[in-house]
């Protein structure tokens, strides 16, 4: 029989052994080491040193037919004080909350058929600020001027804010002015494209006042929105030009936008970046998120051309989940969860699981989530628990110890698909000293409710998403530009 194999910890105890015994169902003597990460806080402290950079005016480059963007997390770009860095970690899991509410009622509204008008979605449904939520920023040109903007695949529409502006919120670089430029115009409300915002953002276009302007409007489950004109103008990235390129120009904006321009929707309806640059990067893209390290950077590849990619593991790929009802999110077939080497039965069901890159920590139906618990617990057990905090409710007191091993986590697709979370994404630090590290998953409120994949355990993952084919893609990448 293999000997189990000691893995070792430090300070208070000297050696862990751990092994599940796979023999109680089929009656053999073999056993089944685990697997596990190491973890080290020395590491982990430099995930939260918020040393200023700027997060505006990033780098493109062209390489073959592809296009790559810089892309980074807001939170390297902040000048945050030590006293500062506990309140954020709390409060970016209290508005993730909002962020799937806001995704869960979207959906609801696309399953049922149910599509909102403007005048019945001028009330929040919640205060908040969505946008300390949706973290990666990347900068494209529009009209001729740098606008630094969000990365969504939970959204569809693109948008900037306008002069005009009768509410704006602080943007550090300048607003954009469509009365400068030639290439400018407004999109009138007997077109396709002022239909499409049905699909785009469950609103329809608001023509009463002026049907020669199609007006649009989008909330977001935390209280923030945009509302202006759609219009179309020339968008440049890299060397690439999208003439004709529809946008909302936001004249009315709320929330803490964090001093960028707007959004990047890209997602799959007729207004998403994605479809509108199809002819010119075959409606592929990918991304590699970055961690908080001050000074690192991640990338987004528009274009089919994977040699640019830097993935360190081949590139498995598994189908989007065809649902017409949803058919502008990313919807994937989840078959299984492995924590540490132990399988779990994690079936997403028929409408599948979202991947998003907006939503910060995992949601799993509560059967799901309790397993996984269970199972992450079992394996976790020698360390000292901590209180929950928020919609996190796994927590360790790891303050006395420099590194740890912790089990390994895979998320399992249909065609065997995989997606191995980094060792940065298992845990979420609610305090930065460690004192209360909770497992980066957490439940759903109910077993209907669409299952998401959040960007937490999407860090240092190459994931492509292709359109034309209907596949998304994984493979592990140290992400960098």
């Amino acid at each position: 029989m293999k000997q189990p194999k000691r893995v070792l910890l430090f300070n208070v105890v000297p050696f862990l052994l751990i092994f599940f015994d796979s023999s109680i169902a089929n009656g053999s003597q073999y056993k089944k080491v685990l697997n596990f990460h190491k973890f080290q806080r020395n590491q982990l402290h430099s995930q939260y040193q918020y040393a200023f950079q700027s997060c505006f005016s990033l780098k493109s480059r062209i390489q073959e037919d592809s296009t790559t963007m810089e892309i980074k997390h807001r939170d390297s770009c902040s000048k945050k004080t030590s006293h500062d860095l506990n309140k954020r970690l709390q409060e970016r899991i209290i508005l993730d909350n909002d962020q799937v509410q806001y995704l869960q009622h979207r959906i609801k509204y696309l399953i049922s058929g149910e599509i909102q008008t403007l005048s019945d979605t001028q009330t929040p449904l919640s205060s908040g600020t969505r946008l300390e939520i949706l973290n990666y920023v990347i900068t494209l040109q529009l009209g001729g001027k740098n606008m630094t903007v969000i990365v969504d695949t939970g959204s569809d529409l693109t948008w900037v804010q306008c002069k005009p502006c009768k509410v704006c919120y602080h943007q550090q670089e300048p607003i954009f002015n469509p009365s400068t430029s030639l290439s400018y115009q407004s999109i009138s409300c007997n077109t396709s494209a002022c239909r499409s915002l049905k699909e785009a953002t469950t609103n329809l276009g608001a023509c009463a006042y002026n049907p020669s302007t199609c007006n649009y409007y989008v909330s977001y489950g935390d209280g923030s929105y945009t509302r202006g004109e759609l219009a179309t103008e020339t968008l440049d990235i890299g060397k690439a030009r999208v003439n004709n390129f529809v946008f909302g120009c936001g004249r009315s904006n709320k929330g803490l936008f964090g001093s960028v321009s707007g959004l990047m929707g890209l997602g799959k309806s007729d207004l998403s970046f994605v479809t509108q640059t199809s002819k010119v990067f075959g409606g592929v893209f990918s991304y590699c998120l970055p961690s908080t390290d001050a000074g690192e950077s991640g990338s987004l590849t528009l274009g089919q051309n994977s040699s640019v990619y830097r993935n360190t593991t081949p590139i498995s790929y598994t189908r989007m989940v065809q649902n017409p009802q949803l058919s502008s999110f990313y919807m994937l077939n989840l078959t299984g969860i492995d924590v540490g080497g132990v399988q779990i039965d994690a079936s997403s069901g028929e409408n599948g699981i979202l991947i998003d890159s907006g939503t910060v920590i995992t949601r799993l139906p509560p059967s799901i989530y309790k397993a996984l618990k269970a199972e992450f617990v079992k394996q976790f057990s020698a360390f000292p628990s901590a209180p929950g905090f928020s919609i996190l409710n796994t927590c360790f007191n790891l303050s006395s110890y420099k590194e740890v091993n912790i089990p390994t986590v895979r998320l399992q697709f249909e065609g065997n698909a995989e997606l191995n979370v980094d060792v940065n994404g298992v845990f979420y630090m609610v305090k930065s000293d460690a004192s209360q590290a909770c497992l980066a998953f957490a439940s759903l409120m109910y077993e209907d409710d669409i299952a998401i994949i959040g960007n937490y355990q999407q860090k240092n993952i190459r994931i492509v998403y292709d359109t034309k084919q209907s596949l998304v893609g994984f493979a592990e990448e140290k992400c960098s530009f």
